[in-house]
């Protein structure tokens, strides 16, 4: 069992990620500065679920497992000194690096939240690949990447997991091979310092043979892990509000409290998802799958399905009873698109998905009524837009559907 260090392990999938690694026998420690708690209450939006302290949360985990966590409250896109110290003195085998602001709408929602997700995620990221060199450690880096550093231009290719095998003409006529990261197409400022991240992964696992695996994850749905259903101060965040809430558990809050579905445009979007079990389970199997020294930087498409939105959106009113209403979408993207991905390298690692059709959707429903009468309803519409010349979806209705 290994020594590992969970960056934004306090995060939605920071902590069931750091408790599932516990529950296998590993020793876990968490880094994070708690900026996730600090971003919610700048907006005034709350998880649904109630999330305990840290302290308390650290508790319950002994209590209910018997296992320790460590903790340590750092910020390491600004305290580079502080993140060397906590590596030379723990020298983990794997850092996880969930430490980035994870939403594309808060990214977009003004020039503070766009400094400050590029200040804090590039940072961040370059700070841990800096240290790790000069200590000269063999750390193996886990990080948290998006499906979204791909874009979504519909063009019917099938996304590899990382890489694109190309033949490049040269002057004289002849075609030489070439492995090279797949094209980005970032959609926010969010995505794109996802897609930057990239490139940092692979100068540092080149020059300084830094083992990196990537993982380009999908839309995450579901809250509960086996681990966070110990005990009620287990529980993870279900963020719902315009700006963290996800897709799928925004549909399921909107239809617990009568709240119509909001479908941004045709609804057209095709997205990859994964449950929140899943994410969990990708993390254990990339931890226990590192990439050689000296080899290049390993991508890992973590994802397991693909749907429309706006058969999500059926889908939920035809469980609920919900109406849908579309409305239009703050962000520039194609209205409609097809996604083809590839996630043979987890399958094959023995990853078994759990997918709509296995019935946690339930548990997810449950979950959303169970806390309805939390939620704050004007925190529901999406109000950061991609450009300040375009309309406000949540107040453009387009056509409702019963």
């Amino acid at each position: 069992m290994g020594n590992i260090l969970v960056i934004g392990g306090d995060g939605f999938c920071g902590w069931p990620t750091a408790l599932h690694l516990s529950n296998l026998g590993h020793e876990v420690t968490i880094v994070d500065n708690l900026s996730r708690r600090a971003i919610a209450d700048e907006l005034g939006a709350q998880s649904l679920t109630p999330i305990a302290s840290i302290e308390d949360r650290i508790a319950a985990w002994q209590r209910v497992s018997g296992h320790q966590l460590g903790f340590v409250n750092l910020d390491v896109a600004q305290d580079y000194d502080g993140l060397a110290a906590v590596l030379n003195l723990l020298k983990p085998d794997t850092v996880i690096h969930f430490g980035e602001q994870r939403a594309a709408p808060y990214s977009m929602k003004g020039p503070r939240q766009k400094r400050y997700t590029v200040d804090n995620n590039l940072n961040g990221t370059h700070n841990l690949l800096v240290a790790i060199a000069e200590l000269k450690l063999d750390i193996h880096v886990v990080h948290l990447g998006t499906m979204g550093v791909y874009g979504y231009d519909g063009d019917g290719l099938e996304i590899p997991e990382g890489y694109l095998d190309v033949k490049v003409e040269t002057p004289d006529g002849r075609l030489l091979p070439r492995s090279i990261l797949y094209p980005t197409n970032p959609g926010s400022v969010y995505h794109m310092t996802k897609s930057l991240d990239q490139l940092l992964f692979q100068f540092y696992a080149k020059n300084d043979q830094i083992r990196i695996t990537d993982l380009h994850q999908g839309i995450v749905w579901g809250t509960q892990t086996d681990e966070t259903r110990l005990d009620d101060a287990l529980i993870n965040r279900f963020d719902y509000d315009g700006d963290y809430g996800t897709v799928l558990n925004r549909f399921l809050i909107e239809a617990a409290i009568g709240y119509p579905l909001t479908v941004h445009g045709t609804g057209g979007q095709t997205r990859a998802f994964i449950n929140i079990q899943d994410t969990v389970r990708c993390i254990a199997l990339a931890v226990a799958n590192p990439p050689e020294r000296g080899e290049r930087v390993r991508v890992r498409n973590q994802m397991t399905e693909t749907h429309r939105v706006r058969d999500l959106a059926a889908l939920v009113a035809k469980i609920t009873g919900a109406r849908v209403d579309r409305v239009q979408n703050p962000r520039l993207e194609a209205a409609e698109n097809e996604l083809f991905v590839s996630n043979r390298s987890f399958i094959a690692l023995g990853l078994e998905p759990i997918t709509l059709s296995n019935g946690l959707l339930a548990e997810t429903i449950e979950i959303s009524q169970r806390f309805a009468d939390r939620v704050d309803r004007s925190k529901i519409p999406a109000a950061s837009l991609w450009r300040q010349d375009m309309p406000e979806a949540a107040s453009h209705t387009i056509k409702k559907a019963s």
